[in-house]
């Protein structure tokens, strides 16, 4: 993976880290899928590759991707769902064509064809979208309680009440605020 390019933020469930490709949206985003190349790489990392990418798959990604917000925090606010998103939604999930198999695991795993396009794993994901979102999974959307980030993340902890979507960059970053905020009052208190 390009240098040039910022890290991909990897969770656990395939949907809600499909959402974290553009992230920081409420105080300068970062957008980690800026190319095709990109897309091909990110879904690539989650077991989804493809050979290719052109710019109109890149932008039904990235329509797919905002869909899937928008449902996520509407859920997770306990909104109505947006009508449009839902469409794009359903209309990603029936177009293409891939094969849940059983791992020696026993886990569950998509299996895309040599001939895969874009289109088949972005239904893979929709899928993914749709059963979180129809709550047929152990868990709660939520959205993450940073003010510049709010991605909606799948809270998989067993009280629920998980507040980050990332303990390592959102968390953190508050963590570390509120000590310099302690920090700066406990010193001004010392003066």
């Amino acid at each position: 993976m390009c240098a040039a390019f910022p890290d991909f933020r990897l969770g656990n469930v395939l949907a809600t880290s499909f959402t974290g490709t553009l992230s920081e949206r409420h105080g300068n985003p970062v957008e980690r899928i800026p190319t095709p190349h990109r897309l091909v790489d990110w879904l690539a990392v989650h077991g989804l590759a493809v050979d290719s990418c052109t710019p109109a798959q890149l932008d039904l990604a990235r329509e797919l991707r905002e869909s899937i917000h928008a449902t996520a925090t509407a859920t997770a606010i306990q909104n109505a769902l947006p009508a449009s998103a839902v469409q794009v939604i359903n209309d990603c999930s029936t177009q293409g064509r891939a094969a849940a198999i059983l791992t020696p695991e026993g886990k569950r795993q998509w299996r895309l064809s040599s001939a895969s396009c874009v289109e088949d794993a972005l239904s893979v994901i929709a899928a993914d979208a749709i059963s979180i979102i129809a709550g047929e999974r152990d868990g709660r959307l939520a959205l993450c309680a940073s003010p510049s980030c709010q991605a909606a993340f799948f809270d998989t902890s067993q009280s629920r009440t998980r507040k980050w979507c990332d303990m390592n960059t959102c968390g953190n970053r508050q963590k570390k605020a509120r000590f310099n905020a302690n920090q700066l009052k406990n010193h001004r208190s010392a003066d």
